[in-house]
């Protein structure tokens, strides 16, 4: 019995983490390369819809955050803020920063850009990124993560397609070509999802960073709600099937995930409706049962609240797109 309890929760966190990784599409990456000295310090706003990435090529620096403890970065380390945090980089904690609009005022998806800040003392190479995906398909647990996920040089080491993937991005004579941008958006979603798949198998394995995670119950129901959208679910069968009352299940929920989960299901089924209608070509009137809608009018209601368009609407503009 005990070897069935372990083999569900290894397959429940598995779960979890395809319902942090698989929604995460990139829409938009801009990409810099810092060449600075100390003393320097650079304070960046937080970032709506985006992932940031910090690279550490060469040297290293410190980050902070407010009410944060300060964390130090050395070569080869990578820090993941996975909901754009606002945070500082500097060459040492508490020095007093510049805007990072300041330096780099235009930071466009699409484009790359340059940091260079000359001082006297020791010199430190990063990659750093802003990758912009669809804020509307990011789930309540995504958004739950730790405001800086970190892979040290030597677990960085250990992925080794990440290790690559990160320095051909980082390459000062990366090359260039028909298609590179696309390629770059490619490689940096790819390097993103490579950095947090070890980094969420650790908040599996010692949940005390990510709260959800300890509460038996409504972790379990998270994966029901991520790979078993389409049943006919409601509150109350949600909560009999993880063994607790619909006011403490509700309670739990929200507290643990930040929002009801009436409406965390029901984003999970607008993000697999939006996928089978951008990205198949399933019937229209297949789609509201393969989301868990027995009516069409509900369905058709439902996705227009959610995303402010008909679902004939979206198949229309993401085909044109």
């Amino acid at each position: 019995m005990d070897t069935v309890r372990t083999e569900q929760v290894r397959t429940d966190g598995d779960d979890l983490l395809s319902e942090l990784l698989q929604p995460l599409r990139l829409t938009g990456v801009f990409d810099s390369r810092w060449h600075v000295s100390a003393p320097w310090a650079i304070e960046g706003d937080a970032e709506q819809g985006c992932a940031v990435l910090h690279y550490i090529v060469e040297g290293g620096c410190w980050i902070t955050a407010e009410g944060q403890p300060p964390q130090e970065l050395h070569t080869g380390d990578l820090a993941v803020f996975p909901t754009g945090t606002a945070h500082r980089l500097s060459d040492r904690p508490g020095r007093q920063g510049v805007p990072l609009k300041a330096v780099l005022p235009e930071r466009q998806p699409g484009t790359s850009g340059e940091i260079r800040i000359s001082g006297s003392g020791p010199e430190s190479r990063l990659l750093c990124a802003g990758l912009h995906y669809d804020d509307s398909a990011a789930t309540g647990l995504y958004k739950a993560l730790p405001w800086v996920l970190v892979l040290d040089g030597s677990q960085v080491g250990r992925e080794p397609l990440l290790r690559d993937t990160l320095r051909l991005l980082a390459a000062p004579d990366r090359p260039v070509g028909p298609g590179d941008r696309l390629i770059t958006l490619r490689a940096f979603e790819m390097a993103l999802v490579l950095a947090l798949r070890p980094l969420l198998r650790e908040l599996t394995e010692n949940p005390a960073s990510l709260p959800v995670l300890r509460h038996p119950g409504i972790s379990r129901a998270m994966v029901m709600i991520a790979t078993r959208f389409a049943e006919p679910w409601t509150i109350e069968s949600l909560a009999k099937e993880v063994g607790m009352s619909r006011s403490a299940f509700t309670a739990a929920f929200r507290e643990l995930v930040g929002e009801a989960p009436a409406r965390h299901l029901t984003g999970r089924r607008m993000q697999e409706a939006a996928r089978l209608l951008g990205e198949t070509s399933l019937p229209q009137s297949a789609v509201p049962r393969r989301v868990g809608y027995q009516s069409a009018v509900g369905f058709h209601l439902a996705f227009r609240k959610w995303f402010g368009v008909t679902p004939g609407e979206y198949r229309t503009s993401t085909a044109a797109a």
